[in-house]
């Protein structure tokens, strides 16, 4: 269910059939003509070894009672359960999806196996002394019971429509490669939507050969941030005393470290630090890359949760990859500082900024609001977990201002909105293949949160490879994340007329 009590995913009695060989008349198979496909028919129609041939499974109630009227000698059910989606694709990255057998194979379904699995009837089949068959299923001493338990998430299932909407959207506007939106609350750490695209419906098994289409994104999918990642470097160099707030930057069209030249689009002159993250300068975050401490710095990142395990209760989730000290040479310090070189996945730097948003703390994010096990016992309780403090409340509120700023009169004009005040960080990263980077492959970017003074939502919207011409992150994923905020705030008025 989700955070409203909506039915996400849902088991419902089916029926499965076999024959016994021995027992069954191949002239009888005409019986099932129109119910069963014609190749079943057929094979029916001629004699079989053995004592066992499964003819269907899971077959609705309705079709199954047709076969069950039928009271053919040989033919035999089995009661069993079969795993429903009735919102189709929605929240499918989430959820899962389960085998034949209904075994949870990816996702909730999986992780949270052991109390949503429904097993199957056991048939027994037996003859007593006078040559009379019983089925031990129908023996009123035989526990047949299948209750299982329930996993209630912190999903909106209202939010969770528009975003993969949204997303779809922008996918398609822009001729993406794949994409994810993840919406949090910054104070509690509870995943409200996550979306990825490519989807796939759990409902229909010829989809789920598709794998590129079964990735989570959100969890699974390791990229370089880009300039996202600027204001948790900001952050970390304010708490360390690196840089101060009223520190200027001269900032050239471009700057060499090392022996590689760091570039913006254009010459900024002297920019402040604010600014810096406003106009999101290479030159000046790689100024201040130059002088972070390999070692303090490669611990820091990883108290920031990078290089980790995010500890969300999904499967198929990534730690991304931190370059140890060693391999902080040359270019590598003013590359992190800008966003490459760094290897994370769409959650992980949710999780920092929503420190930023509420005021310092990370927290681990949590997708899971409860689960009761078949008894109806409560096993586990998503809340509030903190991990570390990162910033102080004063560095979070200088922060806050500044991305705050970069929607004003920066990089992310385009996600202002007249309903609410956002703030945020837009990140145009190059795709690296085989080492190399291509000049034409980007990942696009927009992370933030609103409303501004009192955040109450966290957001990052990513469109991998846009195809279309536009590829900054401002123009490709900023209108994203805008049409959600206010697709939201629109559905949540109406709730209240």
């Amino acid at each position: 269910m989700d955070i409203h009590d909506r039915v996400l995913a849902i088991s419902t009695p089916s029926y499965s059939f076999f024959i016994d060989p021995k027992f069954w008349d191949p002239q009888n198979a005409g019986a099932l003509s129109g119910i069963l496909p014609e190749d079943k028919i057929e094979r029916l129609s001629q004699k079989m070894p053995g004592r066992y041939y499964s003819i269907a499974r899971k077959m609705d109630i309705r079709e199954g009672e047709k076969i069950m009227n039928l009271e053919l000698p040989g033919l035999y059910s089995i009661n069993e359960k079969k795993r429903l989606y009735p919102n189709d694709t929605l929240s499918g990255h989430i959820l899962g999806f389960c085998d034949i057998d209904d075994k949870g194979l990816s996702g909730i379904e999986m992780a949270w196996d052991r109390i949503l699995y429904s097993p199957p009837e056991v048939k027994s089949l037996i003859k007593d002394a006078s040559g009379v068959k019983l089925d031990l299923a129908d023996l009123k001493n035989i526990d047949t019971s299948t209750t299982t338990g329930s996993v209630k998430l912190n999903i909106d299932s209202r939010l969770q429509y528009i975003v993969e909407k949204r997303l779809e959207q922008g996918i398609g506007q822009h001729r993406g490669k794949w994409g994810s939106v993840i919406c949090m609350d910054p104070d509690t750490g509870a995943v409200l939507a996550m979306a990825s695209w490519p989807t796939f419906d759990p409902n229909i098994r010829s989809s789920l050969s598709k794998t590129e289409s079964l990735m989570n994104n959100s969890v699974g999918r390791v990229y370089e941030p880009g300039s996202t990642f600027k204001p948790v470097i900001v952050g970390i160099a304010l708490e360390e005393n690196l840089v101060r707030r009223n520190e200027k930057f001269t900032c050239p069209r471009k700057i060499r470290v090392a022996d590689k030249f760091i570039s913006d689009p254009k010459a900024y002159g002297l920019l402040d630090l604010e600014d810096v993250i406003v106009k999101s300068s290479n030159v000046g975050m790689s100024q201040i890359g130059i002088r972070f401490d390999a070692h303090s710095t490669y611990e820091t990142l990883l108290s920031w949760g990078f290089g980790k395990i995010t500890g969300i209760e999904l499967t198929g989730t990534e730690e991304g990859l931190v370059p140890p000290p060693d391999q902080w040479r040359g270019v590598v310090p003013a590359n992190i500082a800008i966003g490459q070189g760094i290897a994370i996945t769409p959650l992980h730097l949710l999780m920092a900024i929503s420190a930023i948003a509420n005021g310092g703390s990370l927290l681990r994010p949590s997708v899971v609001f409860e689960a009761f096990d078949d008894r109806g016992q409560k096993i586990y309780s998503g809340e509030k977990r903190p991990i570390t403090r990162v910033l102080s409340e004063e560095t979070a509120r200088w922060l806050r201002s500044a991305m705050r700023k970069v929607v004003t009169e920066g990089t992310g004009t385009r996600v202002n909105s007249d309903l609410v005040e956002i703030a945020g960080k837009t990140g145009t990263a190059q795709v690296a293949v085989k080492g190399q980077y291509k000049e034409k492959l980007w990942v696009s970017s927009f992370v933030g949160f609103w409303p501004y003074e009192n955040p109450q939502y966290s957001m990052i919207v990513v469109i991998g490879e846009p195809s279309m011409g536009e590829y900054y992150g401002g123009s490709v994923a900023g209108p994203v994340f805008k049409n959600i905020v206010e697709d939201f705030i629109r559905v949540n008025s109406l709730d209240t007329i």
